[in-house]
This record gives C-alpha cells, structure tokens and sequence, in this order.
C-alpha cells in the first residue's frame, strides 16, 4: 500500500471530531452508568455494525484469517481497557481538562513509531508535535492545579491509546481495516460478556438513545481512525490528533 498523507491527516481530522461527540455522550451516560455497562452494550452494538460492514467485502471466517492474531487480540484488548478507564476518568472531569491531559498521547506515539515501527522521524514532525503539547501546557497551567486521581487515568489513558496508536499501525501492515475491526469488535465483546452483566441498570428511553448513538459515533470514529493509520504513518498523523482537543 502505497503511503498518502493528506488522505490520512483528512480521515484523523474526521475521526478527532467523531471522538469528541462520542466522548461528550459518554460523559452524560458516565453520570448515571457504570464504565463495564456503557461498554459492553456499546460493545455488542459495534459487534453487529462490525460484522454487517466488513461482510460487504469478505465473509467471517476470512476476516478471522489474521497474519498476526496474537497481536490483534492484544490489542483489542488494550482498546478495551483503555476506554474503561477513560469513562472512569471523565466522570470526574471536565471534557476539556481530559483531553488535555489525554493529548499528550501523540509524543507517545512519535517516540513508539520511532522505536517499534522504524518510522523516519523528522525535526519538523518533533516540532510540530512539541508544538501541540505547549498548548497542552498552556491549558493545564501546571503547578497551578493540584494531580487528582482522575488525572492520572487520564494519563494511563493517553499511554495506552498511544500503544493501541502503534499497534494498529504495525497490523495494518499484515491485515487489512475488515479484519483488524472484527476482530477489535469479538475480542472486546467475549471480554466485556463477562463483566456487563454483573453491573447492568436498566437505561430508560432516553438513555437508550443516547447508548446506540453513542456506540454509532464509535464505530464511525474507530473505522475512520483505522484507515487514517493503513493511509499514512503514525508519526505524520499524530500532530493532527490535537484537533480533539478544539472539537472537545
């Protein structure tokens, strides 16, 4: 596959905006539903939008046929616990503050691209990634607000959305967006099957509205986020996540 920059800085741009609609509903669901709850129902829904989608190119049983299966299923995994702790997180925080603390998540990725991915990594990427996370400095005002807890995860969050960051862009070398998204939508459901019911309240109408909206918007971003990283390299996309936080 042959790299095209401005068709991935376009697909990153669009899933950032996605992400922060999503994010915003799943501060208003976090309110009154438990992280396990809101997941696996979002989880079962984007199972469903998973298998319909990727059935228009190939059939199930091609989908599974990964080149790298451990490391599809490691990575599902580490999506599946890093938006868990993000609904945690938000709970107790502003949508702006988490992105901000979040957004430090793309120096992560510059730094593994480098390191895992070979990528060639330029003084003008490092600048433009820097350059984002003054901003992120300038937002959070450090040494003016106390570290809580919640900021923390947030952290936690960011290293692991870089790790997932990477880990699509090295499967996307191996499988294409129909099997790393079936298999993202499976193992994250098997796992959650197991956790969701034992903290499930039931949603009322409204509630349930807001849960497939919710669980659309994710699909939509994380698709989008998956061609974005098949389209161009981590390293050159990555100063284009801060977009999140203008949308956020």
């Amino acid at each position: 596959r042959n790299d095209n920059a401005m068709l991935g800085i376009t697909l990153v741009v669009s899933a950032m905006f996605i992400i922060a609609c999503q994010d915003a509903i799943t501060k208003t669901l976090s309110t009154e539903f438990s992280a396990p709850q809101i997941l696996w129902v979002r989880y079962l829904l984007y199972l469903a939008f998973a298998l319909a989608f990727s059935a228009r190119k190939k059939a199930l049983k091609d989908c599974l046929k990964s080149q790298v299966p451990l490391l599809q299923i490691a990575r599902s995994i580490v999506i599946v616990i890093e938006i868990g702790l993000f609904i945690m997180a938000i709970r107790y925080m502003s949508l702006a503050d988490i992105h901000a603390l979040v957004a430090t998540f793309p120096l992560m990725v510059t730094g593994l691209a480098a390191l895992f991915l070979r990528e060639p990594v330029g003084i003008r990427r490092w600048g433009a990634v820097l350059a984002g996370f003054l901003g992120v400095l300038i937002i959070l005002r450090p040494g003016m607000i106390a570290i809580q807890p919640a900021a923390l995860l947030a952290l936690l969050t960011a290293a692991m959305f870089a790790g997932y960051n990477v880990m699509t862009r090295l499967v996307s070398r191996y499988d294409d967006s129909e099997t790393s998204m079936v298999y993202m939508a499976i193992v994250g459901t098997v796992v959650l099957s197991f956790v969701g019911p034992f903290f499930w309240r039931t949603p009322s109408l409204t509630d349930w509205g807001l849960l497939i909206a919710l669980s659309v918007l994710a699909a939509a971003g994380h698709i989008l986020l998956i061609k974005a990283l098949e389209a161009a390299p981590a390293s050159i996309l990555q100063p284009f996540n801060y977009t999140l936080l203008v949308f956020a």
